[in-house]
């Protein structure tokens, strides 16, 4: 029988909770009223930060990311945004049961298995070099990349921190820089695909997967562009045919992929395809952000809490009435494309 009852998208201010959360994250420090623990709260609907105040605090001396907790605490505002003021804590000990598994850790709306088919349907329906349909079938096939990939997230905690998360932004990234690609033919739409779909492979080394994502050693040490270029170089030197500076360029784009030095980006881009990689990067990433802070009661004229990642406040717009039945339009084939779905 699950334990798990209520979510975080849930939460309301003022309204008291007591259900069951993963710790993602856990930091004692000290007050001028004594010891408290700042917690960050996750299970699959998001976060919530929470403190444990003196003198409950000092009940608990080794509160780590990954263990599961049952809380009761009530809601307050602080900053624009909740914080749960915890009231009681117990960790559970033991294996959980698999619903209450499910419940604390998110995952891409589409199962990442799907999520993997498609992005390798589209680079062999879109590919047609011989080498570039080599190096990508054998990347996404290696047992150690693929095992990976299924379980990886996005990012730690901005945009696509969920386990399917790397795939589906790479699937989203894959398929608007094919939409830029349509409406610049002197693109090389074939490498900006390639770099599309290994511009961020190495998250998946950088990032934990399982129920609290947190950096590696290797990604605190060298970071996920230089872990990427890494583990796709050896694949593209046994590759047959492929051309030095096809290689080069390739290299390149996954490197310079964050646009800008202050970025943590080792090089920037140089080619208008590199571009066009950076700012498809940066679309779908910062959509998701927005995306992930309006919960599903959320009407048009609502602001958000100050979003941090952004730097701003966000508004919810009206949006404009559909007409009924829809006009039927005629479009081109990079109308047609930028209306591709974003999702599989």
């Amino acid at each position: 029988m699950s334990l798990k009852k209520t979510y975080i998208r849930d939460v309301a201010m003022g309204k008291p909770v007591q259900d069951l959360f993963v710790l993602a994250e856990a930091r004692q420090a000290q007050s001028k009223n004594g010891p408290y623990w700042s917690l960050s709260l996750q299970d699959a609907s998001g976060r919530l930060e929470a403190k444990v105040w003196s003198p409950l605090a000092a009940r608990f001396t080794d509160l780590a990311p990954g263990q599961c907790v049952l809380v009761r605490g009530t809601p307050e505002r602080y900053r624009d945004k909740p914080q749960l003021v915890v009231e009681a804590l117990e960790v559970v000990e033991g294996e959980l049961e698999p619903a209450d598994a499910a419940a604390l850790y998110p995952t891409s709306s589409v199962a990442p298995e799907q999520l993997l088919e498609d992005l390798s349907a589209l680079l062999k329906t879109e590919l047609r070099h011989k080498p570039w349909r080599s190096l990508t079938a054998r990347v996404l096939a290696d047992p150690e990349v693929r095992a990976r990939l299924l379980a990886a997230p996005g990012a730690k905690s901005i945009h696509h921190a969920y386990a399917g998360g790397l795939l589906e932004h790479t699937l989203a990234v894959c398929r608007l820089a094919l939409a830029i690609c349509a409406l610049y033919p002197d693109i090389d739409r074939e490498i900006v695909l390639v770099g599309a779909a290994f511009h961020d492979l190495g998250k998946a080394w950088e990032l934990s997967s399982g129920l609290v994502q947190d950096y590696t050693d290797a990604g605190r040490l060298i970071g996920h562009i230089q872990l990427g270029l890494e583990v796709v170089e050896p694949f593209v030197a046994r590759t047959k045919g492929l051309e030095p500076e096809l290689a080069m360029h390739l290299k390149h784009m996954i490197l310079a992929h964050h646009g800008e030095l202050e970025f943590g980006s080792p090089k920037r881009p140089k080619t208008a395809e590199a571009m066009v990689l950076h700012y498809a990067d940066m679309i779908d990433s910062k959509l998701n952000t927005v995306a992930g802070i309006w919960s599903e009661e959320a009407g048009p004229g609502c602001w958000s809490g100050f979003v941090r990642s952004l730097d701003r406040f966000l508004y919810k717009p009206a949006a404009t009435p559909r007409a009924e039945p829809e006009a039927k339009v005629h479009r081109n084939q990079a109308d047609q494309l930028c209306l591709l779905p974003l999702k599989a």
